[in-house]
């Protein structure tokens, strides 16, 4: 039977199972002869699988076997999270660099000016053992020390315009280092936090003295990918965008929203029950139901995007990625029954 049905697949030209994300990335490495370091994997991912046309135009700008300078480089350009480290180790090497030349002029500044100081010590030592020295002597060794003096003046300006030069270099760096790290914990295309800044904020409170008293809310959109393949990436996008705005205006000072990946989101609130958490819940999802609306010339299709909630409390996990791990299995449960769409983690 087996067999009949293969063979019966073979003789229609079955299809092929569909690739994944990760057998994705995988070929288009092996095609560009890319090496395999995560760094790369997180920049073909961001061209291919998020869609980044202009990140992939410009790596197959680059042509088989890409030099891994010229990769990084995009990386940068980018912000992407993977090499905000390497902006970091770029900048510390440049301000290294800049460094060891400016102590190199000063060095050489410095033996001008002994050089200097020998030559009016030597002028004077024979002014005070030769009075009867001529005049044209005299003058010679004047206008030799005066051209010392002028070749240290020189070289004083010289390295003053340098030094300001390089300040305002390390300076550059500085902000770039800076603009690097936030992106490092941004999420690109809602300018929430990602999903660094959620882990350090969890780890934080659960640094601190008293954990308890939080929740943690996973929000994943219901069926976004089938919205991005029916209305396009751009479209899925600015709804993105839309919720994004939404969801950070539904927060007060002390809570934190962040965007996790693709269409997921979580929330952190502090000072809530799970009474408090599920009626935060309810909120949200009625406020993406009645603001999350688009058009669409479907009849069939209410334009409208619904979510599913998981919630967790801090105080039934002892560390922060226990209380991640306890909110995706509430989330999981939503997500499996959609007339329950917000599921409370152990209740």
């Amino acid at each position: 039977m087996q067999n009949t049905t293969r063979n019966a697949a073979q003789r229609e030209g079955a299809r092929p199972a569909p690739q994944n994300d990760a057998q994705k990335i995988a070929e288009h490495m092996a095609r560009l002869n890319i090496a395999g370091l995560p760094r790369n994997y997180e920049l073909l991912h961001e061209a291919v699988c998020g869609r980044n046309t202009a990140l992939a135009t410009d790596i197959s700008a680059l042509g088989s076997h890409p030099a891994q300078a010229r990769l990084d480089e995009l990386g940068l350009k980018y912000r992407l999270v993977s090499h905000c480290g390497l902006a970091a180790e770029t900048a510390g090497t440049e301000a290294s660099k800049l460094l060891r030349e400016a102590a190199d002029r000063l060095s050489d500044g410095l033996k001008q000016k002994y050089a200097f100081a020998r030559a009016a010590e030597t002028l004077l030592q024979s002014l005070s053992g030769n009075s009867e020295q001529g005049l044209d002597a005299f003058m010679s060794e004047m206008e030799y020390l005066a051209s010392s003096l002028a070749s240290v003046l020189a070289a004083e300006t010289e390295l003053e315009a340098k030094l300001l030069s390089d300040v305002e270099r390390m300076e550059t760096l500085e902000r770039g280092v800076a603009a690097a790290q936030a992106a490092s914990v941004t999420d690109p295309l809602t300018g929430l936090p990602n999903r660094i800044a959620l882990a350090k904020t969890i780890g934080d409170l659960y640094e601190g003295e008293d954990a308890a008293g939080s929740a943690l809310l996973m929000v994943d959109i219901d069926d976004f990918r089938q919205l991005n393949a029916k209305y396009g990436v751009q479209a899925g996008n600015k709804l993105m965008k839309k919720l994004g705005n939404l969801f950070r205006k539904s927060i007060k000072k002390n809570d934190f929203v962040s965007r996790v990946e693709g269409d997921e989101f979580a929330f952190l609130f502090a000072n809530v029950g799970m009474r408090d958490a599920i009626a935060i819940a309810d909120r949200l999802r009625q406020s993406v139901e009645e603001n999350m609306v688009f058009a669409t010339s479907d009849k069939s299709d209410p334009g409208k995007l619904t979510i599913s909630i998981g919630i967790a409390l801090s105080g039934d996990a002892a560390t922060g990625t226990q209380l991640q791990a306890n909110a995706r299995v509430a989330l999981l449960a939503a997500q499996s029954n959609r007339r329950q769409p917000i599921q409370a983690f152990g209740r």
